[in-house]
């Protein structure tokens, strides 16, 4: 099999069957790039700070707060070098494109940059000397929990309204598109940080904005969070948000671990892609998406590093596997007909991460090499550098935060 690519990276054919001339060859099996479909990229600075029990229930919420002490201490320049530093390490590890949930929006006391844009431009300077496929994400982040509650100070870095978000979208859109290596959405924090009004605003909006533009929203992460909704609105988040809006192939639902049965089922044929972190979802005892059953019905799903205490698609596919061997005990869960679990999270539909055009990772790296690759297995050569790697960070095994529902579960002595 040979492919080929254009300037850009872009594959432009596959050819089965053909023989090597003189182009080079793949030493290996060959593997598509894959998106990273939710990032926090600051929280990469503290992957391994939150693995120490400071409180006998800790899980998200404690950890929470260890993030809003990192939240408390980055600037513009702290951010951007980061964030660089991340999406190169995702590059090695075979991650093409990468999908920034952006929140941080403001200066340390919350005000406004000269700039408003300063906090996006960074990321945006980032994914660009990096030299992976961004889609930029900002968030829409008003409220502190239900019922309006006030934005707490540690919060205030996050304040923003549809204007603000719109705005921004719109100022990023006139200075750095059209760019075949950029796209543009929105992202509703979640039902605990939006109102009704402000969700339908945010949508209405985009809309006029552009009509295709993803969507992606935290959606049923903590057990706590879809109780509280319910005692709030009388409404599990999913069906709290599709009473508001239309729910469709532009939404990515982050995490969605506690979706019910007959939620999942509801979203057959809208093509909503499910946005999971297994890593993190594990290392934060958040619970385990019921997967199988997605999976079964072919509805699109995809991966995300979320606060990146891993950066391997290779460990956040095989925590997902686990987590599927746990929860219904068995060795393996996949059927006897194979599929593969890699190829699905490896496009481009709109909620996805990164622009429509998916770039070949190695003609990325080696723009002025051949443009025409001979292999024996599959379709987009990933480099050497990008098989996993042992990370100390994420030796942890999932099974335990998730059966204990807490984020830490032995006791350390620092």
């Amino acid at each position: 099999m040979a492919i080929e690519w254009d300037s850009a990276g872009t594959l432009t054919r596959v050819i089965p069957g053909a023989v090597a001339g003189g182009e080079p060859v793949a030493a290996g099996p060959v593997l598509p790039g894959m998106a990273n479909v939710h990032s926090h990229a600051f929280q990469r600075a503290m992957a391994g700070l939150a693995e120490f029990r400071g409180h006998p229930t800790d899980d998200f919420w404690t950890w929470r707060e260890e993030m809003y002490r990192l939240v408390a201490r980055v600037d513009p320049d702290d951010v951007e070098a980061i964030a660089r530093y991340l999406y190169i390490e995702m590059l090695r590890h075979g991650y093409t494109a990468v999908a920034e949930f952006h929140y941080l929006h403001h200066d340390r006391d919350g005000r406004p940059y000269d700039d408003r844009a300063e906090m996006a431009n960074r990321i945006i300077a980032a994914a660009g000397n990096s030299g992976i496929a961004l889609t930029l994400l900002p968030v829409l982040y008003a409220h502190g929990g239900f019922g309006h509650r006030p934005l707490s100070p540690a919060q205030k870095r996050f304040a923003s309204d549809p204007a603000f978000v719109i705005s921004l979208v719109e100022e990023i859109s006139a200075f750095n598109l059209p760019d075949p290596m950029l796209r543009l959405g929105v992202a509703p924090h979640s039902v605990r940080a939006v109102d009704a009004l402000l969700l339908t605003e945010m949508l209405e909006a985009a809309n006029r904005f552009d009509a295709t533009m993803p969507v992606h929203m935290h959606v049923s992460e903590q057990s706590g969070e879809v109780a509280e909704c319910i005692e709030t609105h009388g409404a599990t988040p999913l069906d709290w948000i599709r009473d508001l809006v239309a729910v469709d192939d532009r939404w990515c639902l982050i995490h969605a671990t506690h979706l019910t049965q007959i939620e999942a089922r509801s979203l057959d044929r809208t093509g909503t892609v499910a946005g999971l972190c297994p890593v993190t979802e594990a290392n934060l005892g958040d619970g385990t998406f019921e997967f199988v059953p997605w999976f079964e019905a072919r509805k699109p799903w995809a991966i995300g590093g979320d606060s990146h205490v891993s950066v391997s698609p290779f460990e956040e596919l095989r925590a997902l596997e686990y987590s599927q061997r746990l929860r219904h005990r068995r060795a393996t869960w996949r059927p006897t007909k194979r599929r593969r679990t890699w190829r699905p999270t490896c496009g481009s539909a709109p909620a996805r991460a990164g622009p429509r055009r998916f770039p070949s990772r190695w003609a990325r790296s080696s723009r002025a090499g051949a443009r025409t690759w001979s292999c024996s297995t599959a379709a987009t050569w990933t480099s050497r550098a990008s098989r996993p790697r042992s990370r100390s960070a994420s030796r942890c095994s999932p099974a335990t935060p998730i059966a204990c529902a807490t984020s830490t579960w032995e006791a350390r002595s620092s």
